[in-house]
């Protein structure tokens, strides 16, 4: 099938950066949120990475216009469902996701694909949910989306080689690298990258080393172009321990137990970059460490 138009639900850090990627690879973008508010700061935040884009030569002013008139914004579902493709970009908990696609499905086109950009929960699951499991997967992009060239393709039990198919040549229209991973809990990137996020946070825990002397040896000592517990920040605490719990429970192995220290900080509030304080402290010029 020919995919066209492509509906984006959820305006927050993923979602806008999906519509951004999307309108320059000429789709039709139709982003929706619950808030008006988000919509319109996520319109403005996509106006102005893809003016940063342009001032560095990678996309032309002309193209930049061109791909701010394919994007829309609706608080209707319903706009939504008359979309090629759907990719779900909410927060990372799955109770929404369920009642997002049933909110959803009344309004679809038979032929309409559902996705979920989910960076842990089963689609399986959430498939089965549907009334088109076949026609489901996950479309889990990295962040920040622009800049990151990875694409995990996710499969669920039901999803049919058609449907594979059609989200690859998204994938590969966009410019980017798609990696087919099954359905077990994290899929790959985050199977490996959040295990070692939370050996660092347990690292600091023991009182190993500091904050600053974890990210520096990591930096340093293993080439990662940020620390550990600077690349937590910048994820969002609250999805990092949301990944671990879903490893914990979705495998049963203590390995993959939320250290108690990173559990604290979330009830803290301090959800990293985004809240202005997580393992670093974002209020002044100069994030300071927090322990």
């Amino acid at each position: 099938m020919s995919i066209q138009k492509i509906g984006v639900i959820g305006a927050g850090q993923m979602g806008n950066g999906i519509a951004h990627v999307m309108a320059l690879a000429d789709y039709d973008v139709v982003l929706t949120d619950v808030s008006q508010q988000a919509l319109d700061a996520a319109v403005s935040l996509i106006q102005k990475n893809m003016a940063r884009q342009a001032s560095r030569g990678k996309i032309t002013d002309d193209q930049v216009n061109a791909a701010l008139a394919r994007i829309t914004t609706s608080m209707a579902l319903e706009e939504v469902g008359q979309t090629d493709l759907v990719i779900e970009a909410a927060t990372e908990r799955e109770t929404v996701k369920q009642a997002i696609f049933e909110d959803l499905l009344p309004h679809l086109q038979p032929h309409t694909i559902l996705t979920s950009n989910t960076s842990s929960i089963s689609i399986t699951r959430l498939a089965s949910r549907t009334d088109r499991p076949e026609r489901f997967m996950g479309f889990h992009f990295m962040n920040p989306v622009p800049v990151m060239q990875l694409v995990e393709l996710i499969r669920g039990i039901a999803t049919d080689e058609p449907t594979f198919t059609a989200c690859k040549e998204v994938v590969e229209r966009l410019g980017k690298t798609a990696a087919s991973a099954e359905d077990f809990p994290a899929f790959i990137v985050n199977r490996i990258l959040m295990p070692m996020i939370n050996e660092a946070v347990y690292t600091l825990y023991e009182g190993v080393g500091s904050v600053q002397s974890i990210d520096q040896s990591m930096k340093l000592g293993a080439n990662h172009p940020m620390g550990p517990l600077e690349l937590a920040d910048f994820i969002g605490l609250d999805t990092c321990l949301a990944i671990m719990n879903v490893l914990h429970d979705g495998l049963a192995d203590t390995k993959y137990r939320p250290c108690p220290l990173l559990t604290k900080y979330v009830e803290a509030g301090w959800l990293g970059r985004k809240t202005k304080r997580g393992f670093y402290d974002y209020r002044g010029d100069v994030p300071v460490p927090t322990r």
